[in-house]
C-alpha cells in the first residue's frame, strides 16, 4: 500500500464539489485523512476564490490509476479541459505525492506546486507536518514556517453533511 496526498480545489460551486470529491474519494480509497479547508484568492488569474484542501489516503492503485481516478471523478462533475490552464474549475484534484517516490513520468511528483502555493502547502503542513518533502529534505511543518510569498488564505468553517 502507498499513502497519498492529494489536493482538491473549486472555485464554482465549492461547498457542493468539496463534498462530492470528498465522498467520490472516500468511495474509492476509504478512510481519508483530510485537512481544513481553505479559501484563497484565484492564482494566476482574475476570478472567484477557492476552496482548497489536502487529503491523506492509502491506496494499492498505481501512480497511473490515481491520476486516471482523479480526472475521471473532475469530468464527472464538470470539469472543463478545454480552458486556459489558469481560469475557473468546479473541481481540480492533483496527486501531490506518491510515498516518497520522486518521478518526472506519468508525472511529476513530489507536484512543484507543494512549493510554490500556500494553498497547497499549508493544507499539507497541517495534515501531514513531520512528513518529509522528498526534494528538500524538509518537513512540511519546515516548509510551511520558512514560505517567503504572501499569498492570502484563511480556514473556513466548513460542515461537512450535506444537511
Amino acid at each position: 500500500m502507498a499513502f497519498i496526498l492529494i489536493s482538491i480545489g473549486s472555485n464554482i460551486e465549492r461547498e457542493k464539489h468539496v463534498r462530492v470529491a470528498i465522498r467520490e474519494l472516500k468511495q474509492a480509497f476509504g478512510s481519508l485523512q483530510i485537512s481544513s479547508v481553505y479559501e484563497s484568492e484565484a492564482v494566476g488569474f482574475d476570478g472567484e476564490p477557492f476552496y482548497n484542501l489536502v487529503v491523506g489516503a492509502n491506496t494499492d492503485l498505481s501512480i497511473e490509476a490515481c491520476v486516471e481516478l482523479f480526472k475521471g471523478i473532475e469530468d464527472r462533475h464538470g470539469r472543463k479541459r478545454n480552458v486556459a490552464r489558469f481560469s475557473g474549475r468546479t473541481l481540480d484534484l492533483d496527486l501531490l505525492t506518491y510515498d516518497q517516490i520522486m518521478c518526472q513520468q506519468p508525472i511529476e511528483l513530489p507536484r512543484d506546486e507543494i512549493t510554490k502555493n500556500a494553498f497547497v502547502l499549508l493544507p499539507l503542513a497541517e495534515l501531514v507536518p513531520e512528513q518529509i518533502h522528498p526534494p528538500s529534505g524538509l518537513t512540511y511543518r519546515q516548509l510551511w514556517q520558512d514560505y517567503p510569498k504572501q499569498q492570502k488564505l484563511w480556514t473556513v468553517p466548513f460542515s461537512w453533511s450535506e444537511d
